[in-house]
């Protein structure tokens, strides 16, 4: 048994505290026990439009929130504020309001979600539109003065300016606009035959824009016995030429990091860009962009076609300066020509024109017979090492 031993100081200090009353806290508002106290934190009645207003704080209530600076205390919001924020708050919408905001929300998302899906085929998809080429003279009067008129019929139509600026054939314009992927004056125009003023602003999609960059083109060396066009008289046309087998061996595309991978869809709507007879050979250009081909045979194309032509038969100086300039075909006068002779018996011709069977007639008229002809160059491409009956890709750096 262990024995405590205290003190005789330690013992009165034991005594003295012991016979201390209990320090009772003085609170003079006393509260009435035959009513029962209110809840805390109780959600406010619908029908409960005003709350009383809280009782001052009492000195001692004060002391006790004291911080340790000394300063009281005091809530950031009131008690009618806390039960706000717990219970449910006045200003939140009621069930029809946020039907409608979700409603809302939705039809925003799906618009939004419209604008970035990817084309269809005859769809109404209008994404790919480069805003800032709009916004940025959204502001310039002079520019978008003119305004969008169906009405006029003194106005050209939209697919007939596109093909005129050289944005695309008109057959494209009508597929785009079908599309929603062209817009005039910052407005997407839908309806074929639409009319505008010349000088309005046109902005296509780039969803447009990409159907063009995967159009292909083709430079062909036609060999003897094929037709440009379609077939006739059982001979075959030269697009059955273009096939994987026949493709050239050397073509600088075949060597690219990515290559093209020739398939069926770049037959479709592979049409040549000029003619070239029966009986001719050479160069053959072949293209799904009619850009392109406008700019090869549109009425105010001037793009040169260099031949080579083999011919028998006496030619003076008067005659050659006729084939230069001085004859017609068919009641109109030709344009200009260069015609010099390429050794004795080949001359060669450089036209910026091309009618049918143009140059055997010629030789006709100042009594020369054609023999050969060969086509060696369309602007500034040139048939080159290309082997007869075999093809290549026009490539991207290359223009006509």
């Amino acid at each position: 048994m262990t024995t405590l031993k205290l003190s005789k100081k330690q013992s009165d200090a034991t005594v003295a505290s012991s016979n201390k009353p209990p320090v009772r806290r003085i609170d003079p508002a006393k509260r009435d026990r035959s009513v029962a106290p209110a809840k805390k934190n109780t959600l406010p009645k619908a029908d409960d439009t005003k709350q009383p207003a809280p009782s001052p704080a009492t000195p001692q209530q004060q002391q006790r929130n004291r911080r340790h600076g000394g300063t009281p205390h005091k809530s950031h919001e009131s008690d009618t504020q806390k039960q706000t924020t717990v219970g449910r708050s006045p200003s939140r919408p009621t069930h029809p309001e946020m039907r409608k905001s979700a409603i809302t929300t939705r039809d925003r998302a799906d618009r939004e979600s419209a604008y970035r899906n990817p084309p269809r085929r005859g769809g109404k998809v209008r994404d790919g539109f480069v805003a800032s080429e709009f916004d940025k003279n959204r502001n310039n009067k002079e520019i978008f003065s003119a305004k969008t008129n169906t009405s006029s019929s003194d106005l050209p139509r939209l697919s007939k300016v596109m093909a005129e600026r050289g944005i695309c054939s008109r057959r494209e314009a009508d597929e785009w606009i079908t599309n929603g992927w062209v817009k005039v004056n910052g407005e997407i125009v839908e309806t074929l035959g639409t009319r505008i003023d010349p000088n309005s602003e046109i902005v296509i999609s780039s969803y447009a824009q990409q159907t063009q960059i995967e159009k292909v083109t083709i430079i062909l060396h036609k060999p003897v016995g094929y037709v440009s066009g379609q077939a006739e008289d059982g001979y075959e046309p030269a697009v059955t030429l273009i096939h994987p087998d026949n493709q050239w061996p050397d073509d600088p595309e075949l060597h690219q990091r990515h290559p093209k991978q020739f398939h069926r869809g770049m037959l479709r709507g592979l049409a040549p860009a000029g003619r070239l007879d029966i009986d001719s050979t050479g160069i053959l250009v072949l293209t799904q962009d009619g850009r392109i081909a406008r700019h090869l045979i549109g009425e105010d194309s001037t793009v040169e076609k260099e031949y080579l032509v083999r011919v028998t038969g006496e030619l003076n100086d008067a005659d050659l300066k006729r084939l230069n300039y001085g004859l017609s075909l068919d009641g109109e006068k030709l344009k200009p020509a260069k015609v010099s002779w390429q050794n004795e018996d080949q001359l060669r011709f450089v036209l910026r024109e091309g009618k049918k069977r143009q140059i055997r007639r010629m030789c006709e008229m100042v009594g020369l017979h054609v023999i050969g002809l060969k086509r060696i160059r369309i602007g500034s491409i040139t048939l080159g090492k290309l082997p007869v009956g075999q093809w290549r890709y026009l490539r991207d750096n290359e223009r006509f």
